[in-house]
């Protein structure tokens, strides 16, 4: 009966995928529900007797369908992406068919293996220093925290993970990191006050000589320097922080550094995009999502360490139910982060490497970078909206300026930004820099094409002078 019915829905299922890939674009991007509006169809108890496929499948139509925001729209510019693909859709099946958990080699092998293998390629695709090595983690905040859990374990000498904190540890960000670093730094017991915000220059860019007076004023106070966060492609403006003169600094001064390259980092499998990473041989942790611009469904981080020892050691129990005798042999992932029980996402993201190949991905990659330029290149020629932020990758920050001051300004852009949503034709979102409401046009949908970032800015311009008539 199960064998019957998984294959009669399971061919289902997947036609319905394939067609919805292929009918995309004829839902909003954006869900237009009201809240409470899909709680409001689903019953408030649990059924009593077993429901049909048909009947909960015919359900996940008329009722969630109407309440998913769709990530894979090529018209998504909100954000950054997060990407799928058919091969990470149909791996990710296999997975969750499987079933494995995967906390140490012998519960897997395979699973254990092909994900010391895969993270290789990816080192070797990003040109990360020989020696590092690799883990999945499940996103970036996550691989973040275990960064910092690490560095303050290698600034104490390993002792606050048995006494706790004794005296105060120094996390420096600039103004444009990821509040994932403010949540790690509270649950790695830092403290928020710990945290030092290091100003940026004209490209939102973290200022190595302000760091650097950062970490000496610290230590005359008898502050411990424990960690920096550097940033390669900012939430905002996808600002590069330069690593290689932060990486001096931390090492004159014995500090971790960690790169956040959550989304850009996918970009340095392009040559002409190294430069994003000159330095990387200072740095002690990197981290990015091939969740996002990769072609990977969610969730799928890629941490790197160039220390594992000290990562195990911030991280490894050894309770007699895990000890197994090819311990001393292979690698156990459980001591590599925070989870003991692990998913196998290496499956997924072996079948994309080895599916689109490193000249697709780079292809798809240099298409996106190209359209945001030609989006810049239209923001540029039209009066009415100027633009906020340098170009590194695929976003564009811009904004409708009709010369008001900053308040008017922002309450134009909010509305400018409302208006555009609630087409359903188009998703952008907006961020804050220097305190200054701006937009932004985020490209890296795996089937976004020049047609829709064309159709985008026409809705843009139109939208903005519906606004000022």
């Amino acid at each position: 009966m199960e064998k019957e019915m998984f294959r009669q829905y399971g061919y289902k299922f997947i036609d319905w995928l394939a067609d919805y890939f292929e009918e995309i674009e004829e839902y909003p991007v954006l869900s237009p529900v009201k809240p409470g509006s899909v709680l409001n169809q689903l019953p408030e108890k649990p059924p009593s007797e077993g429901e049909s496929l048909e009947t909960i499948f015919e359900d996940f139509k008329n009722i969630i369908l109407h309440g998913i925001t769709h990530w894979q729209h090529p018209s998504w510019f909100a954000y950054f992406p997060a990407n799928n693909s058919p091969p990470s859709v149909l791996a990710e099946l296999l997975t969750a068919g499987l079933g494995a958990q995967c906390m140490v080699w012998q519960t897997s092998p395979a699973a254990a293996e092909l994900e010391e293998r895969v993270l290789e390629w990816l080192r070797q695709l990003l040109g990360l220093p020989a020696g590092m090595e690799g883990v999945i983690q499940d996103t970036a905040s996550t691989a973040t925290l275990v960064a910092l859990l690490t560095a303050r374990e290698k600034a104490t000498n390993f002792e606050s993970n048995k006494r706790g904190l004794k005296e105060p540890l120094i996390i420096y960000i600039s103004e444009e990191a990821h509040s994932s670093v403010d949540k790690g730094a509270k649950i790695a017991g830092y403290g928020a006050e710990n945290i030092r915000r290091i100003p940026t220059d004209e490209t939102f860019a973290m200022i190595p000589k302000k760091l650097e007076e950062a970490v000496k004023a610290d230590k005359e106070k008898g502050f411990i320097p424990a960690c920096v966060v550097a940033t390669v492609g900012t939430t905002s403006s996808t600002a590069v922080d330069p690593v290689s003169p932060i990486g001096h600094i931390c090492r004159e001064h014995g500090v971790w550094l960690h790169v956040d390259a959550a989304f850009a980092g996918t970009a340095a499998i392009l040559p002409e995009m190294k430069w994003m990473l000159e330095g990387v041989e200072f740095v002690d942790s990197f981290v990015f999502n091939p969740h996002k611009w990769m072609l990977t469904n969610f969730d799928c981080s890629a941490y790197f360490v160039r220390d594992p020892g000290a990562l195990i050691q911030t991280f490894e129990i050894y309770p007699e139910y895990l000890k197994t005798g090819m311990d001393a042999e292979v690698k156990n992932y459980r001591d590599w982060g925070i989870q003991l029980g692990r998913r196998f996402r290496a499956l997924k993201l072996w079948f994309v490497l080895r599916s689109y190949g490193v000249n697709g991905l780079q292809d798809l990659i240099r298409e996106h970078i190209r359209l945001a330029k030609l989006f810049e290149s239209w923001v540029r020629d039209e009066e009415a909206f100027e633009l906020m932020a340098p170009v590194n990758l695929s976003v564009v920050c811009f904004r409708l300026n009709n010369g008001g001051d900053e308040e008017q300004l922002t309450d134009l852009n909010k509305k400018f930004e409302e208006e555009l949503n609630k087409t359903g034709k188009v998703f952008l979102s907006h961020t804050s820099l220097r305190g200054k409401y701006v937009m932004r046009l985020a490209i890296g949908a795996r089937m976004t094409c020049e047609r829709n970032v064309r159709e985008a800015w026409d809705l843009i311009v139109a939208t903005a002078r519906n606004l000022s008539l």
